[in-house]
């Protein structure tokens, strides 16, 4: 099996096994383990951000103006997911409703809402593995980044499909939509991939803007989904091992 394809496909398969928690779990998640899930995506994202997609960003480039690529996609990565947000209907795993209003059922926001999520995502993959390619970025760090966003994709497969069992889904139609809603990772980093060749120029501004919108979704979702009610510390202590182990695949790895 090629490490392209690998390093594609394991973002979707940590979102599947994520999801298969609903066969294993009679009812909805308890709070305690929910916040320790979210908060350890948490720290998984920020660290990727950091070490796998920020700091070869600012390496591609040269002197004091390198840092002018990284701070540009970052924002970028950050209005583009803004923006998506504004304009699809969608709800939270929290049951926050966002978007215009729409005639789509709970079930098809909630699944677009990590839909939304996951497609930068698979992005971030896909632009690793072409600077991997193409601009003397490591394959290794490519894989790195990729399980670092299984790992997170875990507890959100499990975060999605259980609420979707408790709403009175059957567990197979609950585990189908979460793992599903992984899906389009891969996709997103194949669509990147293809346009490989044209975007050698620009990697240093496809990295940060994967960073900002990965950055985004936790800033957005997951933080204060941890750290309302009960139990935030958990969720901090989450982060914090989350974060740890991140850094060091990315540097054992990278």
């Amino acid at each position: 099996m090629s490490p392209v394809f690998t390093a594609l496909m394991i973002p979707f398969l940590g979102t599947a096994l994520g999801s298969a928690f609903v066969f294993f779990m009679k009812n909805d998640m308890p709070l305690p383990l929910k916040k320790a899930l979210l908060g350890f995506a948490s720290g998984v994202m920020v660290a990727a951000s950091v070490w796998s997609l920020l700091i070869p960003s600012m390496e591609m480039g040269e002197g004091t103006s390198a840092v002018i690529p990284a701070a540009v996609g970052l924002l970028a990565g950050f209005a583009f997911l803004l923006l998506i947000d504004r304009v699809t209907p969608h709800i939270h795993a929290s049951g926050e409703a966002e978007g215009p209003r729409s005639g789509l059922s709970r079930t098809a926001k909630l699944a677009l809402a990590v839909t939304i999520h996951n497609f930068p995502e698979g992005m971030a993959v896909g632009v690793a593995i072409a600077g991997a390619l193409t601009s003397g970025f490591t394959m290794a760090g490519a894989i790195a980044l990729s399980l670092g966003i299984a790992i997170q994709n875990i507890p959100e497969g499990a975060i999605i499909s259980m609420p979707l069992r408790a709403e009175g889904n059957s567990r197979l139609k609950s585990f189908w939509i979460g793992a599903l809603s992984g899906a389009v990772e891969p996709v997103g980093g194949a669509l990147v991939l293809l346009l490989a060749s044209a975007v050698t120029g620009i990697m240093p501004y496809l990295l940060s803007f994967a960073a900002g919108a990965m950055l985004y979704v936790v800033v957005e979702e997951l933080i204060p989904e941890t750290s309302e009610g009960a139990h935030s510390n958990i969720g901090t202590v989450g982060f914090a091992l989350g974060f740890a182990l991140m850094m060091v695949l990315d540097v054992v790895l990278g």
